[in-house]
C-alpha cells in the first residue's frame, strides 16, 4: 500500500546525517515474479552478473560512463502488459558482483535469472546505435559528443562541474562528472557538432527529446545552454530539455523559453537539508536549497503542469524525506524525478551500501499517488523513455487498483491523445529570432 507521508513531517524530528551508516540487511525474498517495476526496482538496487555466454558489446549498447557516472551500466528493455521499462542496470560496481541477478544468453535471446528463486524474465538488450562510431565534420566521434540513456539524446554542453575545481573540492559526494567530462565525451561542445549528432539521433534513433545537461558554471550556465538550444531547436527540431544548475535571475529561464526549452529540471538531490549540505557542499554554498525551489517553482509555472522536474536521490536520507519531497515537488506542478542512489566508482560514495528493495519499493508507491493527487502528467510526451531512473510512468504497475486508479488512467490516455498535435508541432524545427546571447 501506499504510504501517506505530508511534507511537512521531516521538519519536527530530522534524523541526523551520519556518515556511511552500517547497511541495514536486505530481506526481500520474492515469492512470485516481479511486475516490471518491481523488477527494474530491485536491479537498481542489486545489480546484475553478466553470464559468460554473454559477450557485451557484440549486440546493444556499449557500457560507457558518462556525465555523473550513472550511465555505466547495462542498458535493457523489460517487456511488460502496461508499457516496456528502459532500464541502466548497475553491473560494474562491487555491489553489482554480489548481485542474486545474471543476464544469460540463449541464441538471440536473452533472459535475466534471479538465482534466489530461479525466476527468470525476458529482456531485450536495447538496440544499437548505429552513429556512435561515425564522426562529425570537424572529426569528433559523435559518440564523445552525446550518448543515448533510454530513448533521449543526453549532452553535457560544457566544461565539468565548477565544483571539482574548488580547493577543497565542492564536488557532490555521489558524484563523477570530474572523472569522466574530458575523458570519455569532449570537455566542451562545438554547437555544429552537436547539431550534426542531434540530427544523427533524430534521424537514425528516432530521438524526439534532446537534453542539454551541465555541471556548476558560475552563474554562467544558461547563458552558455542558450546556443546550443536554439541551433537545436531551430536546426534539427525536437522537445528539448535544460537541466542546469539554478539562477536567481528567472528572467533567463523566459529566455531560454524564447529560444526552445520544453523542460527544465533541477536536481536538488535531497530534501533534507543536513544531507544536503553534508553531500552536496558546493551546492550548499554557493546555490542554496532555497534557489533550486524557487527556480522549479517559477519554471513549473511558466511551462505548465508536468512540464518540469525536481530530482531527488533516494536511499541515502531517510524515506520520509524523499517521500516529502516527492510532495513538494508534484505540489508544484513538477514530476518527481528519484534516482536510486548508486554507488558509483570513483565517488567520494563508492564504498556507500546500495539502498534496500524494501525501502525503495515504498517510495516509488507514494510517488505515484503523488502524481496521482496532484494530477502531474505521466508517459504522454512521445517516445520518451529515461533508463537511468525509475520513471513516473513506470511506477502505473504498483498502483492498487481502484476507481482512482481507474479515473487517473483514463485521464491519461486522453491527455495523451489530446496532446498529439501539440507535440508534432513543438517537434518542428521552429524559426527562432531570440537572440542566443542572455548577458554580456
Amino acid at each position: 500500500m501506499a504510504t501517506n507521508v505530508k511534507s511537512r513531517e521531516y521538519h519536527r524530528e530530522p534524523i541526523p546525517y551520519v556518515e556511511n551508516p552500517a547497511p541495514r540487511q536486505d530481506t526481500f525474498v520474492p515469492t512470485g515474479p516481479l511486475n516490471p517495476c518491481e523488477l527494474e526496482i530491485d536491479l537498481f538496487c542489486k545489480g546484475i552478473r553478466v553470464d559468460d555466454s554473454c559477450t557485451l558489446g557484440e549486440v546493444g549498447r556499449p557500457l560507457v560512463r558518462t556525465r555523473a557516472g550513472l550511465g555505466s551500466g547495462l542498458e535493457v528493455i523489460i517487456p511488460g502488459p502496461l508499457k516496456d521499462i528502459w532500464a541502466n542496470i548497475p553491473v560494474e560496481e562491487e555491489f553489482a558482483q554480489k548481485s542474486c541477478y545474471r543476464i544469460v544468453r540463449d541464441g538471440d535471446d536473452f533472459e535475466i535469472i534471479d538465482n534466489r528463486q530461479g525466476i527468470s524474465y525476458p529482456v531485450r538488450l536495447s538496440p544499437e546505435v548505429p552513429w556512435y562510431a561515425r564522426k562529425t565534420s570537424r572529426g569528433i566521434q559523435m559518440q564523445r559528443i552525446g550518448v543515448l540513456q533510454g530513448t533521449y539524446l543526453g549532452i553535457y554542453i560544457s566544461n565539468s562541474c565548477g565544483f571539482w575545481y574548488h580547493s577543497p573540492a565542492l564536488n557532490c559526494k555521489f558524484c563523477t562528472t570530474g572523472l569522466n567530462v574530458g575523458v570519455n565525451e569532449v570537455e566542451l561542445k562545438d554547437v555544429e557538432d552537436v547539431v550534426e549528432v542531434a540530427r544523427a539521433a533524430k534521424e537514425e534513433s528516432g530521438v524526439t527529446f534532446f537534453h542539454f545537461n551541465s555541471g556548476y558554471q558560475t552563474n554562467r550556465d544558461l547563458d552558455r545552454a542558450a546556443p546550443y538550444v536554439k541551433a537545436v531547436k531551430s536546426r534539427v527540431g525536437g522537445l528539448i530539455g535544460v537541466q542546469l544548475t539554478p539562477t536567481r535571475d528567472l528572467w533567463k529561464y523566459d529566455r531560454l523559453i524564447d529560444l526552445g526549452a520544453d523542460h527544465f529540471s533541477f536536481c536538488y538531490e535531497f530534501q533534507n537539508p543536513e544531507f544536503f549540505a553534508k553531500l552536496c557542499p558546493g551546492k550548499e554554498k554557493l546555490i542554496g536549497q532555497k534557489t533550486f525551489f524557487q527556480a522549479l517553482e517559477y519554471t513549473s509555472k511558466k511551462l505548465g503542469k508536468g512540464a518540469c522536474s525536481g530530482e531527488i536521490i533516494a536511499g541515502i536520507e531517510p524515506i520520509e524525506d524523499t517521500m516529502a519531497g516527492i510532495d513538494m515537488i508534484a505540489g508544484m506542478g513538477a514530476f518527481p524525478t528519484v534516482c536510486i542512489f548508486r554507488p558509483t566508482i570513483g565517488s567520494d560514495m563508492e564504498s556507500w551500501s546500495s539502498p534496500r528493495y524494501e525501502d525503495m519499493i515504498v517510495v516509488y508507491r507514494h510517488l505515484y499517488e503523488a502524481c496521482r493527487k496532484h494530477g502531474i502528467p505521466m508517459d504522454v510526451t512521445p517516445n520518451i523513455e529515461v533508463s537511468l531512473v525509475v520513471q513516473p510512468g513506470d511506477t502505473r504497475y504498483l498502483a492498487d487498483s481502484g476507481l482512482a486508479t481507474t479515473l487517473y488512467d483514463i485521464k491519461l490516455s486522453l491527455l495523451k491523445k489530446a496532446a498529439r498535435p501539440y507535440f508534432w508541432w513543438a517537434m518542428r524545427p521552429k524559426n527562432i529570432k531570440a537572440s542566443e546571447i542572455l548577458s554580456a
